[in-house]
């Protein structure tokens, strides 16, 4: 599988790159008896359904005309945005997150605490700072990155 996401991952950046966006993330999967293709995108400002069909139509093309083909059984090809709540894995992802909102799950607890909601103020290569709201204060809390289980944008519907 790995091989695959390489591959793919090498043909796809040119494309999405032409379109004025980013490859967020790139999967192969089976589920069920079907394997799926998924190519996640983005930029600045949101992707739209446009940039999509027409990343799908380019990369769909190129595929089919790679020797030898990256992928010999058949799957079907997923281009989308990463979503709202996307996930944060790669470093990449953690500093376009820098003031955003964000949901962090952990290992073990830190101040009493396995899971954390708030602002990405501080990120750090062995650590991250996130201001949150206790009550009606605002806190602060280092978390070593070793702690991180799960990071991931969330949505802050205090401001909504």
């Amino acid at each position: 599988m790995s091989s695959v996401v390489e591959t793919v991952t090498g043909l796809a950046e040119p494309i999405v790159a032409a379109h004025d966006c980013y490859l967020y993330d790139l999967e192969f999967v089976k589920e069920g008896k079907s394997w799926y293709l998924r190519v996640y995108v983005d930029k600045d400002g949101g992707v739209t359904l446009d940039d999509c069909a027409d990343i799908s139509d380019e990369l769909s093309e190129t595929l089919d005309n790679t020797e030898p083909d990256p992928i010999p059984q058949a799957y079907f090809l997923e281009v989308s945005s990463p979503g709202a709540e996307r996930p944060l894995k790669k470093e990449a992802d953690y500093e376009r997150a820098v003031n955003d909102y964000i949901h962090v799950s952990l290992y073990q607890q830190v101040e009493g605490k396995k899971a954390y909601e708030g602002t990405l103020v501080d990120l750090k290569p062995d650590e991250i700072t996130l201001e949150y709201m206790d009550k009606t204060r605002k806190r602060q809390v280092t978390i070593d990155r070793k702690m991180i289980a799960q990071a991931r944008l969330a949505i802050d519907f205090s401001k909504i």
